[in-house]
């Protein structure tokens, strides 16, 4: 086996094991926990199920960086040598309000691009598998919807705008509506791209920056499943991009220029 393909083994073994670490604690009346503001929660949950993470991708590459949300792992995908980018339970919000969209997301990253990613939805039983090869979902090969008709898009807004940035947020709404057939809005921003390469959605977009862990699965599956992703800029998305714009590709234009639409206002 080679190396990128030892990587994705273990990211799709790490992934499961850290959801079913998170499954255990969902719908049990968990403690849940602030960090840095009232919507921005956390729960033990979160951190055991990253502990499970972490120890699986160490068994197997023991040196490598992690980058996590939770603990003191690290902030920050290095650009040099390889890592791994882990969210335990991405949607949080969405777990503690027993609602079932959210995701376990390992990324195998080389070089500050990902070479592999896994996206575990345990409570919905859906599993993503991305490699350079392309993505399954639950075993069966997916791809992006290719529509380029605006009005039949349904276009979703992800990663969080804080209460300073509800303007924004707003904005956010109001370019995708303004543009599209539909729009929606999962609460979990992995399971958002998930469904952009999976068809399930058009595009989605944030004029934020999102974390490394929010995104860079994601990203990495909408890419191979024959989308299209790039920063505010409309240059190919790295983990260090401005915002993120992600579409089937025949909607790009217009996911792009609804994005921009909301930074380019004076907030």
């Amino acid at each position: 086996m080679d190396d990128t393909s030892l990587r994705l083994a273990v990211a799709e073994r790490a992934a499961h094991a850290g959801a079913a670490v998170a499954a255990d604690g969902f719908r049990d009346d968990i403690d849940v926990e602030t960090k840095d503001g009232k919507t921005d929660v956390v729960t033990e949950a979160d951190r055991q199920a990253q502990r499970r993470v972490v120890e699986v991708i160490r068994e197997s590459f023991p040196d490598d960086a992690v980058v996590g949300e939770e603990e003191d792992e690290l902030k920050e995908v290095p650009d040099d040598g390889p890592a791994w980018v882990v969210d335990p339970i991405d949607g949080t919000n969405n777990f503690v309000r027993d609602l079932r969209v959210w995701a376990t997301s390992v990324a195998a990253v080389v070089d500050g691009e990902a070479v592999a990613a896994v996206n575990v939805l345990p409570a919905l039983g859906d599993t993503y598998v991305a490699s350079q090869n392309g993505v399954t979902w639950n075993g069966h090969s997916v791809s992006v919807r290719e529509v380029s008709d605006p009005e039949q898009c349904a276009v979703a807004p992800t990663i969080w705008w804080d209460f300073d940035a509800r303007d924004e947020y707003a904005a956010a709404c109001e370019a995708v509506v303004s543009r599209f057939g539909d729009m929606r809005r999962f609460g979990c921003a992995q399971a958002t791209l998930s469904m952009v390469a999976d068809g399930s959605l058009d595009g989605t977009l944030t004029n934020l920056d999102p974390n490394p862990w929010d995104s860079v699965a994601g990203a990495f599956m909408i890419a191979q499943a024959g989308g299209t992703v790039t920063g505010l800029d409309g240059d190919p998305w790295r983990h260090d991009s401005p915002g993120l714009v992600a579409s089937s590709g025949a909607c790009h234009d217009a996911v792009l220029a609804a994005a921009r639409d909301v930074d380019d206002r004076e907030w």
